[in-house]
């Protein structure tokens, strides 16, 4: 059976767990990422004529399992695996496999080694056989461990990792999905450190480009030529050395290599840009027609390089701390001439915190030089509110990344989010000062204050007004809710209580929820037939972007609702379970196949032993079959669940009401048949007990009822289980698919998008009531109030003797 994404993810992962506390996360990370590439190369490329990897003789991935628990294991890892391999292509700064100080000397060694090699013998990791490679499950996998380590990595270490959303973002508006690509597209990137960005780029493409990256850091570019190959771009020229001191890329003249594309996410504010370059007398010329920048302060330094890598008519985008927006001196010329030139495509500000360097806000610049001398004007974004809180960092959501994307390649205007800022005003009116806060005001309306209403009571008649988009589909409500007060000012025409009840059944808003009903529905017969047409190679990422357009597309312009906040709900439940389903199906096709579910114990006398814990399906899970095709079964054990959950009550009851100081269970230290036989024992013919005994008596009898019923459920239960796993193999490929389609995925993303519906009437309920509350007591009467209260406190202190005046 093919092995889930997730399940993919967790196992290697937990090869982690062999390193962890021996290393830092930026060392461990270069031993397992390797380990990881030697498996897929050896499984993909070993044998095979003309491959584009290399894999000698003695140095495929079974090669190194036949070193395990041998003495001198890391050793020969080192002289007959990993430099074999890499003398054949190309690859230094490989991690040592026989270094004591990080991997232990001696047996622990041994043992770490050979337990990491094993979790990579997992025969679900067959990655020779992966049918929906054109979807990169191995190198989305490299993806998460990557930000797996740049996490644990902490704020030194982690730049060598571009969030994967941000990637996107970029990817996404340099525009080069609208080209016709060919292998001579070039994209390239400065400071490439693991190659994520430039490999988002390249998925962009309609067709196979052509990709250069170089890198300063050693380890990490080769990190980046493995994320290449594990992402089926074997060809991707990846250099290590200093971009800026030392760009490798040149023509056979000695100039700088152009490109049609080039994207980067350098180092922020780098202080040591300048090492080895006089940037007066660049042999480049990148600082020319622009300026010098700052000694202490690179920003600029990699976006000119950029500018000056790019063809006539390239595209570009790099991320840069705000600072570059409005920074003077130096940088403020520097930012005159690009603005002037017309090469400043667009800005977008982004949230804080979501890189593992830094946590300061950063910005992309996008660059194109294509008709610039034309460019009126540099179109904003303030993206800055727009992120979910993951760990101690921000990291933006799929909806997120699509609002930045859609907006930005549309041009659309948004109150607060975006607009087009014409060089006139960023000239005339802000000497180029480009702080994007100048242009777009995204801070929230404060929530007034009215005095008057305070003195005089009344809502006032503009916080209502503020709720015009419920008004526009529901005016009637408005009416039924409110009533005039004076000039101004409104009351609430039905009792506060009743104010979530008054919405739910308004006409006008039961009406809107059927039609919002209706537009779900539409969609779900749109996407039935797409969904149930899945086959074995279908590839899940292309699947989930049909989807996802069509539901943001159906739900565009709709009142009240946000067509971003609906898919979100979708792409949640991509991540969460849909994605694997579809890559079972991808690799297997319609099947639901059982299997059992062993758990390794990690505790007690059994640790380390393996229990069988039943069956399951990922497919199909249980309960859908249940209640498709044995209800009646199922409805059975409910009612004895129930029969049985009163039981409990009924005993508990007891149990409390005769607990007491003087109560019958109180001489017992535990309640329990054993103790309460034999106090019924004990006490039998004592004077005055009668009550004692009929008490204890009705709770043996609960207790054998509850015992009685206890058999009949496991025995029901069993009996339901050996049911269901016989339907397993009835099952059609029609029936596999209604259960997957319409009972799992549809139904489950239906009950999300419903939610929003909840979540509308309830924020109309909450805003009325709070309005209501707000003003609902004035000033006199708050007055008043005080007064009573202070005459009753001093009535009460009189009554116990304090004299009050």
């Amino acid at each position: 059976m093919a092995i889930k994404k997730s399940e993919l993810y967790s196992s290697l992962w937990s090869s982690c767990d062999e390193l962890r506390g021996s290393m830092d996360a930026s060392q461990y990370k270069d031993y397992v990422l390797v380990l990881l590439f030697v498996k897929y190369v050896s499984d993909k490329y070993a044998g095979v004529k003309f491959a584009p990897i290399v894999i000698p003789k003695g140095a495929a991935f079974k090669d190194m399992v036949a070193l395990k628990g041998k003495p001198d294991i890391g050793d020969r890892i080192n002289k007959k695996i990993i430099a074999p391999l890499a003398k054949a292509n190309n690859l230094s700064n490989m991690p040592d496999f026989n270094d004591p100080s990080k991997l232990g000397g001696g047996k622990e060694m041994v043992d770490r080694l050979t337990n990491l090699i094993a979790i990579f013998e997992n025969k679900a990791l067959d990655f020779s056989k992966n049918r929906a490679e054109g979807d990169d499950i191995l190198g989305d996998a490299y993806e998460y461990l990557m930000r797996h380590f740049a996490t644990e990595s902490g704020k030194s270490k982690g730049q060598f990792y571009t969030p994967a959303e941000i990637s996107r973002i970029m990817a996404q508006i340099i525009g080069i999905h609208e080209a016709k690509t060919t292998t001579s597209t070039t994209v390239y990137d400065p400071t490439c450190g693991s190659g994520s960005l430039l490999l988002k780029v390249g998925d962009e493409a309609n067709a196979k480009v052509t990709l250069y990256g170089q890198e300063k850091d050693g380890a990490t570019s080769d990190l980046a030529y493995m994320n290449m190959i594990l992402h089926d771009n074997p060809t991707a020229m990846i250099k290590q050395g200093n971009t800026l001191a030392n760009p490798l890329f040149k023509t056979e003249q000695g100039e700088l290599k152009t490109f049609n594309y080039v994207v980067a996410n350098p180092p922020f504010s780098d202080k040591r840009w300048s090492t080895g370059i006089d940037p007066e007398h660049d042999p480049y010329e990148r600082f020319k027609h622009f300026g010098t920048p700052p000694a202490k302060q690179g920003d600029y330094a990699y976006l000119l390089h950029i500018v000056r890598s790019l063809k006539s008519n390239g595209k570009g985008a790099c991320i840069l701390p705000h600072g570059v927006l409005f920074r003077g001196n130096s940088e403020a010329d520097i930012r005159r001439n690009l603005v002037r030139k017309g090469y400043i495509k667009g800005i977008i500000g982004l949230p804080t915190n979501l890189f593992y360097g830094t946590g300061i806000p950063a910005c992309i610049i996008v660059i194109d030089k294509e008709k610039a001398h034309n460019r009126k004007g540099i179109f904003m974004i303030d993206a800055s509110r727009g992120f979910i809180k993951d760990g101690n960092k921000n990291r933006l959501r799929s909806m997120d990344l699509h609002k930045i994307v859609d907006v930005f390649n549309k041009r659309l205007e948004i109150d607060k989010y975006s607009r087009m800022v014409s060089i006139d005003e960023i000239e005339k009116k802000n000497d180029f000062n480009l702080n994007i806060p100048r242009y777009i005001d995204s801070q929230q309306v404060e929530d007034m204050q009215d005095i008057e209403g305070h003195l005089r009571g009344g809502i006032p008649a503009a916080d209502i007004d503020a709720l015009a988009d419920y008004w526009a589909i529901c005016p009637q409500l408005r009416q039924t809710l409110f009533t005039g007060n004076r000039p101004g000012y409104l009351d609430l025409a039905i009792g506060k209580e009743v104010i979530k009840n008054t919405i739910y059944e308004h006409p006008e808003f039961v009406d809107f929820i059927d039609e919002m009903e209706a537009l779900y529905i539409d969609w779900q017969k749109m996407s039935v037939a797409t969904l149930k047409a899945l086959t074995e190679g279908c590839h899940p990422k292309e699947i989930i972007k049909e989807l996802g357009e069509d539901l943001l597309d159906h739900y565009a312009a709709k009142p009240l609702i946000d067509q971003y906040d609906v898919y979100q709900h979708l792409m949640d439940y991509w991540f969460a379970t849909m994605q694997d389903d579809c890559y079972l199906i991808a690799v297997d096709g319609w099947q639901a196949e059982t299997y059992r579910v062993m758990e390794t114990v990690k505790a007690g006398k059994k640790k380390g032993q393996e229990v069988d814990k039943g069956w399951a399906c990922d497919l199909v899970p249980k309960l859908l079959v249940v209640a498709r095709y044995l209800s009646k079964e199922q409805q059975a054990i409910q009612e004895l669940e129930a029969e049985l959950e009163s039981v409990a009550a009924q005993m508990t009851e007891l149990e409390e009401e005769h607990s007491g100081e003087d109560g019958v269970f109180a001489l017992l230290d535990k309640v329990n048949k054993g103790n309460v036989s034999a106090h019924l024992k004990a006490i039998k013919g004592e004077a005055d007990v009668t009550e004692e005994i009929a008490v204890l008596k009705s709770w043996l009898q609960l207790s054998e009822q509850q015992t009685k019923i206890k058999a009949e459920l496991k025995a029901a239960e069993s009996v339901l289980d050996a049911l269901v796993y016989g339907k397993y193999p009835e099952l059609t490929v029609e029936e596999i698919k209604s259960l997957v389609v319409d009972d799992k995925w549809l139904a489950t993303i239906g009950a999300a998008i419903h939610g929003e519906m909840d979540r509308i009437s309830q924020s109309l309920t909450q805003r009325v009531k709070e309005l209501v509350e707000r003003y609902e007591t004035p000033m006199p009467r708050q007055v008043e109030r005080v007064a009573d209260l202070e005459k009753k406190v001093n009535t009460h202190l009189v009554k116990m003797g304090f004299a009050w005046s």
